[in-house]
């Protein structure tokens, strides 16, 4: 997929005439006429769409069976729409992450797949992309009906990306090589770049194909084995592409799917001594926890993409309503659980009553509601712990005397809604501008000039991502280089492309995820040193 704002896809219409999906008989899931008159949410008064695609795998995936957990147990995945199960999942503790990593640790030492040629790994990668498409509804509505994201957003934007991420890494599979090194005296010298060998990783909630894609891409096309474990919130689609992967001939013990929760599953595998590397996507708190259970370990390399708290900065030659609709984009995209999200707005005091008005009309015609429906904008938070901490971070706000400007509330009474929330008049030292919220709270920022707007800006943790909204070209390129960011887009946002480098600074987490630079979390550099007897040259 070209490199292009994702919301170009997002704004595209789908058929509510899918096959996966059927209508619901169910009782109303939503109530309050003001709530729907108020915040454009008339579609969330209908009956709610039920899904009618089969959840087929629900298993652990490990040495290319399905099997249950060794304990036998089980734990519910949730509707976030209506909170009520959807299935009952095998839930992995330290035996099955043992068990998983004996497979991958005996097919990387013993199978096939690190002594396959690079083009033969590429074409079962490309099979997989191929696949992907050809159940592309059924992926896109199991991702809505587990996550609560749109299906739009699902269908149009994200299963697309992921087919697109795998063709890309198929492509880097032949053209990993090392170099030959010129040294001092009769020596030949040669770099060779390996497989690292069993690598484990974690990924999170929020867009949980796409970290699949992510981390599963690159270690395959490096030729590692990986024990990946899910979200335990979301761990449907992972079970669903792992079948895909067999299917497309990925040899047994190469990838292996373990769903459980973090304190047992996900410690186990950090801090398992054979497990050669660790990726981690999540909060920062938890990135710490992880880091500590690597080095407490045998001092596997980790790579962590966390937190954010990212600045979007909107100068006083911005055109204003262009300048709303990207931040609002920025701001409420994935019902505001990204973690590079816009969620400090500064803007330029000349243009800040107008931009706020502005933007408090765009939240208020934000379409609320069931995130199979056409039209919908935005869907559940992902669970009630979620829809509580969000919700805690907008009382923070009205104690600490920001304006609410609209929202604050719930969205009907039942699942996880939230009205799209805009604060104005927010200062620096306000917890709603400093912690990462991970929903949609809209924080609006008064600066005056430049240099007050880059510190403020860098005054924070985290260093993810920024945005920064100008037509001077001269703004944009001494802000971009002076904000402390993995990525800073100009004049857009979330641009995410399969060649395009992503991470953070500080505690945002280090190491970059896609492009060329994700491959050397996946390879050991090897020297190797051979004397010449009487060389021709040197």
């Amino acid at each position: 997929m070209a490199a292009r704002r994702v919301s170009s896809l997002l704004s595209r219409s789908f058929s509510a005439a899918s096959p996966v999906l059927s209508r619901s008989q169910g009782r109303n899931g939503y109530n309050g006429s003001r709530m729907v008159r108020r915040f454009g949410t008339s579609s969330a008064a209908e009956e709610i769409i039920s899904p009618s695609v089969q959840v087929s795998y629900t298993k652990l995936l490990i040495d290319g069976n399905f099997v249950d957990a060794a304990s036998g147990k089980t734990f519910p995945t949730l509707d976030p729409r209506t909170g009520e199960v959807i299935a009952n999942v095998a839930e992995g503790d330290a035996e099955d992450i043992n068990r998983a990593v004996k497979a991958a640790r005996k097919a990387f030492d013993e199978g096939p797949w690190p002594k396959m040629t690079a083009y033969e790994r590429s074409r079962i990668m490309l099979r997989f992309a191929d696949l992907v498409e050809k159940h592309s509804e059924e992926l896109a509505a199991l991702e809505t009906w587990d996550n609560g994201k749109t299906y739009e957003q699902a269908k149009t934007a994200e299963i697309p990306m992921l087919a697109r991420l795998f063709r890309y890494y198929a492509g880097w599979a032949d053209k990993i090589h090392g170099l030959t090194v010129p040294a001092d005296g009769n020596y030949h010298v040669q770099t060779l770049h390996e497989p690292i060998g069993v690598a484990g990783q974690i990924i999170p909630w929020n867009f949980p194909l796409l970290m699949f894609a992510w981390k599963v891409g690159p270690a395959l096309a490096c030729g590692n084995t990986i024990v990946l474990k899910t979200a335990e919130q979301t761990p449907l689609t992972a079970f669903y592409v792992g079948k895909l992967f067999l299917e497309a001939g990925l040899p047994p013990g190469v990838l292996n799917i373990v769903s459980g929760f973090g304190a047992t599953a996900g410690a186990s595998l950090a801090s398992h001594m054979d497990v050669d590397k660790l990726a981690f996507t999540g909060s920062t708190d938890t990135g710490k926890v992880i880091l500590g259970l690597a080095a407490n370990s045998n001092l596997k390399p980790v790579t962590l993409e966390l937190g954010g708290k990212s600045p979007f900065i909107v100068f006083e030659d911005a055109d204003i309503d262009k300048a709303v609709e990207l931040a609002h984009f920025a701001l409420f995209f994935n019902q505001g659980q990204c973690c590079c999200a816009g969620s400090r707005t500064y803007v330029h005091e000349r243009v800040y009553d107008e931009f706020v008005e502005k933007a408090k009309a765009r939240a208020l015609k934000r379409v609320v509601g069931d995130p199979f429906k056409k039209g919908i904008e935005q869907g559940p938070q992902i669970d009630s712990k979620q829809f509580e901490k969000v919700m805690k971070y907008i009382r923070s706000g009205v104690e600490s005397n920001a304006t609410l400007e609209c929202g604050g509330g719930q969205v009907g009474d039942k699942g996880y809604f939230i009205q799209p929330t805009v604060f104005s008049n927010v200062k620096d030292d306000m917890l709603i501008a400093q912690d990462e919220i991970f929903g949609p709270v809209q924080s609006i920022l008064k600066f005056s000039d430049v240099d007050e707007v880059i510190r403020r800006a860098n005054n924070t943790r985290y260093g993810l991502a920024a945005g920064v909204f100008t037509k001077n070209i001269d703004t944009a390129n001494r802000v971009s280089r002076a904000l402390k960011a993995g990525t800073v887009w100009v004049n857009c946002f979330d641009v995410f492309d399969a060649a395009i480098p992503f991470g953070g600074y500080k505690m945002s987490g280090n190491g970059r995820e896609k492009g060329i630079y994700s491959l050397n979390n996946y390879l050991q550099v090897k020297a190797v040193v051979t004397p010449l007897n009487n060389p021709a040259w040197i």
